[in-house]
């Protein structure tokens, strides 16, 4: 009997999930899966590279959620250092580097996401690193062992503060360069001048409002410095933490349609709209708001896994649709806590919304008890009907992951005013008697019943 084959390009969070879950629904009888990885591992944390960079994480091995040898006792074959060079949609088949012409019943595309470059000179000296793959860990980690000191992050996003707060852990001296007004361009002006002022704090220099103009370079090639129009920063490490692209070169040449966001279009079931056999997910898929329904790019690890799940469903015979996302996102500087779900004040107002904000400061704890720490939550709700639409939270230890009970109240399509009377848990040492997103909402549903 002929099996129907699977072929995934990318074996990371998104390809692997959707090969797994193929497997599980269909067994080993009449489905055959290969997996092609241009790279040397696959199923690894990309989020984990900062903390392995920084020593919280001590072995790299850690970061690998399963080997090609597990994959394999599934009848999973991965390989690995092979590059998918060319998809034929006509013929339903992919070319590899290693000379293989690969014919497929089901495609799924998860050739993730590419970092973010600026055009500048100097960006591909020696000592400028990404944050991508194990390989850029290994690489930055090597620096360090080297003895660099001076560390230029480009970037203020959730892996530019991250390699900020450890390579300042690890003694380094940290400049932030942004061209943004703050860091965290999704938080609104206020919470992000927290986060700011939390840096320099902490002795983490962050410099705004400065796109790079160059990387400078001494005479052996080797990053000396980054120049902007309003300063110059010494370094021999610079880190790029400008963000993830998708990266669909491969998609884009063989014909699948893209979006308007320029990732590949799909539908909920993570189908190309314009190739039903073809599926893409993760970072090189465009997805949509979940509050808004406009199409969005949003690079996470949470929604790769989950849309490869869909797709693997879908292969396998089970229904399944990918229900949106609300960009919910959680990181840490130093003490700092910082997450947002959902709409900020800009995307509010480019959605056409008119809404109204409530910021509330309190404690994480009850305030007699010890360590309690502060904490700032914003929320924007809809005029007039006072539905969620955003949250923002910044404040100490035990503050980030409120934003999830937040984040279900948004998804569940709840008022400020529903919200606030939900059956939250207390005791002193976890928060005080009305946890402070629950006094957010109470402010903000007194304010729309004026």
């Amino acid at each position: 009997m002929t099996r129907d084959r699977l072929v995934v390009i990318g074996g990371d969070a998104a390809g692997m999930s959707a090969a797994a879950q193929a497997r599980r629904l269909r067994g080993a009888g009449d489905l055959e899966i290969v997996v092609v990885e241009q790279g040397p591992d696959v199923s690894y944390s990309a989020c984990g590279l900062p903390y392995w960079v920084g020593g919280e994480v001590p072995d790299r091995d850690l970061l690998i959620a399963r080997t090609p040898a597990q994959f394999a006792a599934d009848d999973i074959e991965v390989r690995l250092g092979t590059r998918a060079e060319s998809i034929d949609l006509t013929a339903g088949s992919v070319t590899t580097s290693a000379g293989d012409t690969l014919g497929y019943d089901s495609l799924v595309v998860a050739t993730g996401g590419r970092p973010l470059r600026p055009d500048v000179p100097g960006l591909d000296a020696d000592g400028v690193h990404g944050v991508h793959r194990l390989a850029d860990g290994a690489d930055i980690r090597a620096a360090l062992a080297a003895g660099a000191r001076r560390a230029v992050v480009l970037g203020g996003g959730y892996i530019g503060l991250e390699m900020a707060d450890v390579l300042h852990g690890r003694g380094l001296d940290v400049t932030v360069v942004l061209a943004d007004p703050f860091p965290m361009a999704q938080l609104d002006a206020e919470m992000g001048e927290c986060v700011c002022k939390a840096m320099g704090d902490m002795g983490i220099a962050v410099q705004t409002e400065q796109p790079v103009r160059e990387i400078e370079v001494d005479a052996d090639g080797a990053v000396a410095a980054v120049r902007t129009d309003e300063g110059r920063y010494p370094a021999d490490l610079v880190v790029l933490g400008l963000g993830m692209g998708p990266e669909v070169a491969l998609a884009e040449a063989a014909g699948l349609r893209l979006g308007e966001t320029g990732a590949v279009e799909v539908d909920r079931t993570q189908r190309s709209r314009s190739h039903p056999e073809v599926f893409a997910a993760g970072d090189c898929s465009q997805t949509y708001s979940r509050i808004t329904g406009e199409a969005l790019h949003v690079a996470l690890g949470t929604h790769a896994n989950k849309q490869g799940w869909v797709a693997g469903s879908v292969i396998g015979g089970r229904p399944a649709r990918f229900a949106g996302v609300l960009g919910t996102a959680l990181t840490k500087v130093g003490d700092l806590e910082i997450a947002r779900t959902g709409l900020c004040t800009t995307q509010a107002e480019a959605a056409g919304y008119d809404y109204r904000t409530e910021t509330i400061e309190g404690t994480t704890k009850a305030g007699y008890y010890p360590g309690a720490e502060p904490i700032t939550v914003k929320l924007l709700s809809d005029r007039g009907s006072g539905r969620l639409l955003g949250a923002q939270i910044v404040g100490g230890p035990g503050s980030g992951k409120r934003i999830d009970v937040l984040a279900t109240a948004i998804w569940a399509g709840l008022t400020a005013e529903e919200f606030a009377g939900s059956d939250l848990s207390y005791a002193p040492p976890f928060s005080p008697t009305y946890d402070p997103v629950l006094v957010a909402a109470r402010v903000a549903s007194r304010v729309e019943q004026g």
